[in-house]
């Protein structure tokens, strides 16, 4: 197999990390790139033989691409803290760098679960993120939030899962929305991008429409209601801070 990095970008996830690099553990090296954690998670990391880096927090698109720059390896894996990789898609991404790729990146079909339960519908039953690729083709962009791989070249699609536990209670997911709501507002500012109150709650109440009826997120039950209402809820506070930087 072609020799591969898997790169993590963290802070304050002790909560997550010992799954995600249990799920890791075939791999030729784990970069850690940590932003100031203060609980267990550089020490498990170290614990699991992990190359640890300590930097400033950078915005997530250019923290990650730190992550991938100190990679030693082309290939390269990007995963999340609150991310797993199941045996399937270990031994289809094994399979694949196995061949002498085609294509110079992979995107993984990733699912989700929200209140312990998977989320089959809401959207995120369509979630094919670029996390596989070959590193002297591409790498993140400088996104402050919502980033992704800018990759030239060709892509397949890996069917085989990655789990996802983005939220492990309803207080840490609106503590998370505000956050990315705050950097959200920040870039879009940046880009010009203006918004009124009305603006936001327009923007909030579509969101839930597309999310739990055009989405059919009802089908995931109350799981599905109270991401859509949360989901949406992000969505208005990011326009309503981008309303009051112009204040």
């Amino acid at each position: 197999m072609i020799a591969l990095s898997a790169v993590i970008i963290t802070k304050n996830e002790e909560d997550n990390i010992e799954r995600c690099l249990q799920s890791l553990d075939w791999v030729d090296e784990i970069v850690v790139v940590d932003s100031g954690s203060t609980d267990r998670t550089a020490e498990i990391c170290r614990e699991r033989g992990c190359r640890l880096i300590e930097s400033a927090w950078l915005g997530f698109g250019k923290t990650k691409q730190l992550a991938v720059l100190q990679a030693t390896h082309d290939w390269v894996l990007s995963i999340d803290a609150d991310e797993q990789v199941t045996d399937a898609l270990r031994d289809q991404i094994i399979k694949n760098l196995s061949e002498s790729p085609s294509v110079t990146g992979y995107r993984i079909q990733r699912r989700s679960y929200y209140l312990g339960k998977l989320i089959r519908f809401s959207g995120w039953n369509k979630d094919y993120p670029l996390r596989l690729f070959n590193k002297q083709f591409g790498n993140f962009n400088d996104h402050q939030v919502h980033e992704y791989v800018d990759l030239q070249g060709n892509t397949s699609v890996i069917d085989s899962h990655l789990l996802h536990y983005p939220y492990k209670s309803i207080a840490l997911h609106v503590q998370k929305l505000n956050r990315y709501a705050q950097l959200g507002a920040a870039e879009a500012y940046k880009k010009g991008q203006r918004s009124t109150p009305l603006h936001a709650i327009l923007s909030a109440k579509f969101k839930f429409i597309k999310m739990y009826l055009l989405k059919a997120g009802i089908l995931d039950g109350y799981a599905g209601l109270v991401l859509a209402v949360n989901s949406a809820y992000g969505v208005y506070l990011k326009y309503i801070q981008l309303w009051q930087k112009e204040k």
